[in-house]
């Protein structure tokens, strides 16, 4: 047999996963649950029990539900008990069921008008890396400049060219310790408020650490909102604009 094989799973277990894991988040109390932990933050049960507007003993059995189903990862630090998403794909699986979720809310085809809150339309974390409008006109600018392109054989994945590679290197953006990341290196991650893709994958969060090193913006821990500085909104304006 080749060493090189790889077994397939048995029949309907990818299936079953997905449906497990599908019943864990289908549940609104555990959804916003979910949701809180996407800035990215770790929240200790108190924290997520109020964002769920739940009592205690109800947000343990959640937590211990979302961890069974590999969604959650829970850290000890002292006395302390913290949560957050087990990965980034989750945050790519939640902000892809939030597309669904708003599409499900509209009517018969109207014009679509977001009813995102301006604070987080503008600017918010999606788990790593930015999202909201900056980031939209973001990913579309290096698309645009051709720094980035689809692999050829990778959908939905984006190599660097030499170009976007020096110009990612002179804004001082580190590609090569993203390029070592044992992730994927650079993807479309559909944004649900403004319904086009933004950059996520090691690329995406190196953007953002960049942007908040550099004080182009500024988090909060009690919000997913990004507030893009002055000096940011005018760097940005200059970047975008150019080509």
């Amino acid at each position: 047999m080749d060493a090189d094989a790889v077994t397939p799973p048995p029949a309907g277990f990818a299936d079953q996963a997905l449906a497990e894991i599908a019943q864990a988040m289908a549940e609104p109390a555990r959804a916003r649950m979910l949701c809180c932990l996407l800035d990215g933050h770790a929240r200790t049960a108190t924290e997520l029990a109020a964002a769920a507007e739940i009592g205690a003993s109800t947000a343990s059995a959640h937590l211990n539900r979302l961890i069974g189903a590999g969604l959650l990862r829970c850290e000890a630090q002292g006395r302390h008990r913290y949560h957050r998403l087990a990965g980034g794909e989750v945050g790519a699986a939640l902000e892809a069921m939030l597309v669904l979720a708003a599409r499900q809310r509209e009517q018969a085809a109207p014009p679509f008008e977001p009813r995102t809150p301006p604070e987080l339309r503008e600017a918010r974390r999606c788990y790593d890396h930015m999202a909201g409008d900056w980031a939209v006109r973001w990913h579309e600018h290096v698309l645009r400049q051709g720094w980035l392109s689809e692999k050829p054989d990778q959908p939905r994945s984006y190599q660097l060219s030499p170009t976007g590679q020096d110009a990612l290197a002179a804004l001082g953006l580190d590609v090569g310790a993203a390029l070592q990341q044992r992730r994927r290196f650079a993807c479309p991650c559909m944004d649900w408020s403004v319904r086009r893709p933004h950059l996520g994958g090691a690329l995406g969060a190196a953007w953002l650490a960049l942007l908040e090193r550099q004080a182009w913006v500024e988090g909060a821990l009690d919000s997913r909102a990004l507030r893009i500085t002055a000096r940011g909104r005018a760097g940005l304006q200059g970047l975008l604009s150019e080509g």
